[in-house]
């Protein structure tokens, strides 16, 4: 008879040094954005001045949020399934509902990155919070991907 506690929960999170170095890139991109805000309002028009400044600042909040979202996201792995947690929002994914637990490369001006998606039975595949990079060979990922597919491989056992 087969008697397996089971494992306690296991966090998937951005550890210290990378949430910092995120931070610094979310203080460059609020250099950037403020430098063009102040450009903006120096270079328009008096009547346009606000929408010019205003526009810029709505448009970098959203951009603020969704780092601010990166951040501080983080998964738990349970034997249950997977619970996504991030600044605005939770949401839990079952194992039953798991069909694959894969690798994706997104390239965009700035780099490529790498995320780890859950793909579902049904309904899109979901981005897991507190599992990106974007470094090539980043052992840290490599790290969570293969934490993930363990915990996965064990509830299909189950």
């Amino acid at each position: 008879m087969d008697q397996r506690a089971d494992p306690p929960p296991t966090w998937i999170r951005l550890d210290t040094a990378e949430r910092n170095r995120y931070w610094w890139r979310t203080a460059l991109v609020t250099l950037t954005f403020t430098g063009i805000a102040v450009t903006a309002g120096l270079t328009t028009q008096a009547a346009d001045r606000w929408w010019s400044v205003g526009s810029i600042a709505v448009f970098y909040s959203l951009i603020l949020l969704t780092l601010v979202n990166q951040v501080n996201g983080a998964t738990c792995l349970t034997p249950e399934g997977m619970e996504f947690r991030t600044f605005f929002t939770r949401r839990s994914v079952p194992w039953s509902e798991v069909t694959a637990i894969e690798k994706r490369l997104r390239t965009v001006r700035s780099g490529t990155w790498s995320e780890i998606r859950v793909v579902r039975v049904k309904g899109r595949a979901l981005t897991v919070p507190g599992a990106y990079t974007a470094r090539w060979h980043d052992a840290r990922f490599e790290a969570k991907l293969a934490t993930i597919r363990q915990h996965w491989a064990r509830a299909a056992e189950g």
